[in-house]
This record gives C-alpha cells, sequence and structure tokens, in this order.
C-alpha cells in the first residue's frame, strides 16, 4: 500500500516538473518558417502594456498566416491600449503594395494629391508637390488591372480623413506632410477596391479618424478591423487541439 502511495506521488511530481507545453502556431513564406507563440507575440510584437487574450492571439496568427504576413519584417503588428479593449491588427503599408505588386492583375498605379489655387481652380496633380500659395484639399488614386476596360479610383478630401488631437488641431504627422498621408490614403483605397479578395476589411491607420495609433517599429500602417466575435464562434481554451510533440496548435478549430 505505501509503494502505491509512493508512486503516485512521484507521478505527480513529475507531471508537475514538466512545463506547460505553449500553444505554437507555424506557417511558411515562400522558404521562411514563421513561428508564433502566445509569449512570443506578446513581448516582441504587443509588449507588457496590455495582455492578449487567446482568441485574440488565435485571430492574429490565423490572419497573419492567411494573409502571408511576417510580423519580424514589420509587416504586421497587434495593437493593444488597455486590457478592456480589444486589440487590434496592423499592417504596414508596403505588405499592402507587395500583395498588389504581386497580383498576377496588377498593371500598375498612379497617384497625387488635389490642390486649389489661387485662381480657385481645382487640380488634380500626380505626385505630392504643391506651391505655398496652393491649398491642399485631397488626394487620388488609379489602380491599373489588366483585363478591366477602367482602372480603379479613388479621390479623398484632406478635411474627410486627416487625423486631428483632441482639441481639433491636426496631428504632427498630418500637420507636417499632409500631402504625404493624403496620397498614402488614396493609394491605400484604390489598392483596396482593386482587390477586394486580397486586401478586404484593412483600414489604413490614417483612414481612423480617432485616438492616435502609438509609435512601433515599422513604415506605414493599416488597421485590420476586428468584428464583434459572435458567441457561437467562440472558442474555450478545451478545445483548442495541440501537437503534444510539436505544441502546435491546430489552426482548423479557428
Amino acid at each position: 500500500m505505501n509503494n502505491n502511495n509512493q508512486n503516485v506521488n512521484v507521478n505527480q511530481q513529475k507531471q508537475q516538473a514538466q512545463p506547460k507545453q505553449e500553444l505554437t502556431v507555424k506557417y511558411k513564406i515562400d522558404d521562411n518558417e514563421i513561428v508564433l507563440t502566445p509569449s512570443i507575440v506578446q513581448n516582441y510584437i504587443v509588449g507588457k502594456k496590455a495582455r492578449i487574450t487567446p482568441v485574440e492571439f488565435k485571430f492574429f496568427t490565423e490572419l497573419c498566416k492567411v494573409r502571408k504576413l511576417n510580423p519580424f519584417l514589420n509587416e504586421a503588428y497587434l495593437i493593444k491600449y488597455t486590457e478592456n479593449q480589444p486589440a487590434q491588427l496592423v499592417v504596414g503599408k508596403d505588405a499592402i503594395l507587395k500583395r498588389a505588386v504581386l497580383n498576377p492583375q496588377y498593371n500598375g498605379m498612379e497617384s497625387g494629391i488635389i490642390v486649389l489655387d489661387k485662381d480657385g481652380n481645382v487640380i488634380e496633380r500626380p505626385g505630392t508637390f504643391k506651391l505655398s500659395n496652393e491649398q491642399l484639399v485631397g488626394g487620388w488614386a488609379k489602380v491599373y488591372i489588366k483585363n478591366r476596360k477602367y482602372p480603379s479610383y479613388v479621390s479623398v478630401s484632406f478635411d474627410e480623413v486627416a487625423q486631428r488631437k483632441g482639441g481639433g488641431e491636426l496631428n504632427s504627422n498630418w500637420s507636417g506632410k499632409g500631402a504625404t498621408m493624403v496620397e498614402k490614403v488614396a493609394k491605400v483605397r484604390a489598392l483596396r477596391e482593386a482587390f477586394v479578395e486580397d486586401l478586404g476589411g484593412m483600414f489604413d491607420a490614417d483612414e481612423v479618424n480617432e485616438t492616435e495609433l502609438p509609435k512601433v517599429h515599422g513604415s506605414d500602417k493599416v488597421i485590420i478591423e476586428q468584428n464583434d466575435v459572435e458567441e457561437e464562434h467562440v472558442i474555450d481554451d478545451e478545445n483548442i487541439i495541440v501537437n503534444e510533440e510539436t505544441g502546435e496548435v491546430d489552426m482548423n478549430v479557428l
């Protein structure tokens, strides 16, 4: 009897001594294998300001996997302000342009700004150059797609998309380089309309006229908005299938 108790105690101690296997998501982009775990995403992508939930981790890793985004090359970020707010997936603008250029139907793009000259004429101009006596009023972009008669054209109003602080004044980016910013918004919108299957749901950070995003590494950023999770789609941790040998999570349960 004592021997049986000792064996039980030894087995319990062994089980307690074994470290808990962390969920691991692996996927490939070209020949590079991307490995993401909750601790990697938390420490190297989100930071320690606010803890992400298992659902946010799975949402982020699944979208990175499906959209072929490499967060270690500043192509994707997961931003979370506080514990009470949902995380936002932010995508680098360069990743958007790369996806468009690699699409076999992509056939080039034109873009620029819209200005009001001293005589009151509205001029649509390529690039971001403007004179000091001209008023910047918007941006435009055209994306050409093979086998389509007309390009995808978008124009945006500066006042509509410019980001402002709580007091109403333009933020630092929009006050210092408004022409570049408004042209960028037009580019992203035109690309999104041209390739809605690849880029649908991605919104440029400068299209969201709310609180400024925190500063993170990388170039311009794009937000992928998270829709409210329906109750029937919420996944309990008990339903997560993990390979005991590799620690990989079965993404089919997401």
